[in-house]
């Protein structure tokens, strides 16, 4: 999907305020994370979860068990408050 950034940074902030409005404060993580991927996989955007992130020191990829919790449109990660 052709899609400008900005229209992505709309559609991720609409979710988000959806998502919060709806579960407000105080549930898992892992609650608002299947939320906001409902919410964005309902606007047919590329969205994966849990994506292994390596950390390059040196030039040397290192797996470390980094994870995005959302990577959108190949472009836009999402890291929710720990």
């Amino acid at each position: 999907m052709n899609i400008s950034e900005n229209e992505i940074s709309r559609i991720v902030y609409e979710s988000g305020y959806k998502v919060h409005k709806a579960l407000g404060p105080g549930l898992l993580e892992s609650a608002y994370e299947e939320c906001m991927f409902y919410e964005l996989k309902k606007h047919n955007i590329s969205i994966e979860k849990q994506k292994p992130m390596p950390l390059i020191y040196d030039e040397v990829k290192l797996d470390i068990g980094y994870r995005l919790d959302l990577m959108i449109e190949n472009n836009l990660f999402w890291k929710l408050n720990r």
